[in-house]
């Protein structure tokens, strides 16, 4: 049995577990475990399931977002830190407008939709996702009264909110598909894989979402899309991007946001 209080020593049962299982911040992860269980049966669960793979924020209930704590669970994909980018920039655009109206699509448990709304007064919110799972997180992290659609795409979307949007945020799914094997095992064995695949090019859902989201926009309104940097510079530079198209490319060099504006 484990012990539910930390040794701190090279002993440490949990800690130990933990390395062995190929965790990088074995210490850290050991202390979280340790807060979310309630005795040594069910810390015992959890250090089994986190060595077996299953992701540590689908066994606390949450994951930290920049300032916020957002609630996830098993089935559903994590918001990686990566995003904090596309939600930055969604502030940033929904702050250039008065009350704004802003879109996550693809929201998951809408990881941007709830920054915008804890950082921009008087905001419209609506999410769209294909996951009635991840919607039910997506409730919890956000505020009464945001709209919430379930569906592909912009697809779910009421015909009233056409030409309103002032904002459209996504992080779809940009993984090619051949590319499946590559990702974490914590990834791709524990996170719904139409979360992750993107097509044969990764582009699929992006290609759609710029294609369908002009109708949706007020004039100046603005589409932004987390993708990995290469398909940002094929999608924009491509000569296919709508003009005052642009990437704003993340610290990690592999994370762009890639920026539409609806022109007229």
């Amino acid at each position: 049995m484990t012990r539910t209080t930390p040794d701190h020593g090279p002993d440490d049962p949990v800690v130990g577990l933990l390395r062995r299982a190929g965790c990088v911040f074995a210490e850290e992860e050991a202390a979280l475990l340790r807060d979310q269980a309630t005795g040594a049966t069910e810390l015992d669960e959890l250090c089994a399931r986190r060595a077996a793979g299953e992701p540590l924020e689908h066994l606390l209930g949450w994951v930290r977002f920049g300032d916020l704590r957002l609630r996830v669970g098993p089935g559903v994909f994590v918001p990686r830190q990566r995003s904090l980018l596309l939600a930055r920039t969604a502030v940033a655009a929904a702050r250039r407008r008065r009350s704004p109206l802003v879109l996550e699509a693809f929201c998951g448990v809408a990881p941007i939709a709830a920054t915008v709304a804890a950082a921009v007064p008087d905001v419209g919110l609506r999410v769209v996702d294909t996951d009635d799972t991840a919607l039910g997180f997506a409730r919890r992290n956000l505020p009464h009264g945001t709209g919430i659609h379930l569906g592909a795409g912009l697809d779910p979307l009421p015909d009233d909110l056409r030409g309103r949007l002032d904002v459209i945020a996504a992080v779809p799914p940009y993984v090619p598909d051949e590319a499946l094997g590559l990702l974490a095992p914590e990834a791709r064995d524990h996170e719904p894989h139409r979360a992750l695949l993107g097509g044969p090019d990764g582009l699929d859902h992006i290609t759609a979402l710029i294609s369908g989201a002009r109708e949706w926009l007020v004039v100046g309104g603005e589409l932004l899309i987390e993708m990995n940097a290469a398909q940002a510079e094929q999608v924009v530079r491509g000569g296919g991007a709508p003009a005052g198209s642009d990437i704003i490319l993340g610290d990690d060099g592999q994370t762009a946001v890639a920026c539409f504006r609806r022109m007229r």
